[in-house]
C-alpha cells in the first residue's frame, strides 16, 4: 500500500506540473516547488536524526554525482512531460528496472543469467514499440524521456555504492538542493511570469503530492522486502493512463499499450527473478526509488 500510494502521489504531482507547464516557465515551476520540498526534507531529516555531514570522501563523491544525475533527470523528465502524453512517458519510465539490472551487470559485474538478459532485450523491444523511431508516430520529445531513464540509471548506480551508514533522507535532501540550485540558475535565463491564484494552488498541490511520494516510498522500503515491494511501482502506469484520460483527454494508442505491456511483463519477471535468487542465497540486484 505504501508503494502504491507513493507511485500514485508521484503521478498526481506530474499532472499538476504538466498543467503548470502550459502557463509558467519550466525553471520557475521547479524553483517554486523545489523550495518547499527542500524545506520539508530538511525538517524531516533533522527530525529523524539523519542530518549528518561526516561522510567519507568516497561517499561525498558518490552523493554529488548522484545529485547531479538527479537534477539532470528532473529537467529531462519535465521537458518530456510538457511535450508528451502522461501515460506514454510513464510507459517509457517503466524500463528502469531493466536498465538498472543491465547496468549492474555491465559496470559492476553482477551475475545476470540468460533468462534475465533475454527479458531485458525483449523489454527494450517494448520500449522501441512505444517510441517507434523512424515512423509517422514518432515524437522527438521522447528523446528527453529516454535520456531521463539514462540519468536515473546513473543516479541509482551511484546510490548502490554508498556506504550503509549514509542516511537515505540525507541523500534525498542533498539531491533536492541540487534540483533547487539548478532551477535557480535556470530562472536567470528565463522570464519570471506572474503567478496567479490557480497556479499557486497547482504548485501547492504538486509540492504536497511529491512530499507524500517521498514519504511513502521511504516507508515502503523500511516496512517491506524490496523484492516484494518493487513490482508495485507499476501502479504509476495505471494511474497515469487514468489521469491522462480524465484530465487531458488522452489515452495511449494500440502500439503504445502493446509496448508498455511488454516492458511491464519483462520488468516484473526481472524483479521477481532477482527476488527468488536473493531468497535462495544469491545477492539480488536492488531497484531503488526514483
Amino acid at each position: 500500500m505504501f508503494m502504491m500510494g507513493s507511485m500514485t502521489a508521484f503521478t498526481v504531482n506530474d499532472v499538476f506540473m504538466k498543467l503548470l507547464g502550459a502557463e509558467l516557465p519550466l525553471f520557475q515551476i521547479l524553483f517554486l516547488r523545489g523550495f518547499g520540498v527542500v524545506v520539508f526534507l530538511a525538517l524531516l531529516t533533522w527530525r529523524m536524526g539523519q542530518m549528518r555531514w561526516d561522510f567519507s570522501r568516497r561517499d561525498w563523491a558518490l552523493i554529488l554525482v548522484r545529485s547531479g544525475a538527479e537534477a539532470a533527470s528532473v529537467w529531462l523528465f519535465m521537458k518530456a512531460l510538457f511535450a508528451m502524453d502522461l501515460a506514454n512517458l510513464s510507459a517509457i519510465l517503466q524500463a528502469l528496472p531493466l536498465t538498472v539490472t543491465l547496468a549492474g551487470a555491465v559496470f559492476y559485474g553482477e551475475a545476470v543469467g540468460w533468462r534475465r538478459m533475454l527479458a531485458i532485450l525483449v523489454g527494450f523491444v517494448g520500449v522501441l514499440i512505444i517510441i517507434r523511431p523512424g515512423t509517422a508516430g514518432f515524437d522527438a520529445s521522447v528523446i528527453y524521456g529516454v535520456l531521463a531513464v539514462v540519468t536515473v540509471t546513473v543516479r541509482d548506480l551511484m546510490a548502490r555504492q554508498l556506504s550503509r551508514e549514509v542516511p537515505s533522507l540525507m541523500v534525498s535532501l542533498i539531491a533536492a538542493v541540487f534540483v533547487l540550485l539548478l532551477s535557480a540558475v535556470g530562472t536567470l535565463f528565463e522570464p519570471w511570469d506572474a503567478v496567479g491564484a490557480r497556479n499557486w494552488a497547482y504548485i501547492g498541490c504538486a509540492m504536497v503530492f511529491i512530499i507524500f511520494g517521498y514519504v511513502f516510498s521511504v516507508s515502503a522500503m523500511r516496512v517491506g522486502e524490496i523484492g516484494f515491494v518493487a513490482p508495485f511501482r507499476y501502479t504509476s502506469l495505471v494511474v497515469a493512463m487514468i489521469l491522462g484520460a480524465m484530465v487531458f483527454g488522452t489515452f495511449p494508442d494500440f502500439w503504445t499499450l502493446i509496448g508498455a505491456g511488454i516492458v511491464v511483463a519483462t520488468g516484473l519477471y526481472t524483479l521477481l527473478r532477482e527476488w527468488a535468487l536473493g531468497r535462495a542465497g544469491r545477492p539480488p540486484i536492488a531497484v531503488r526509488e526514483r
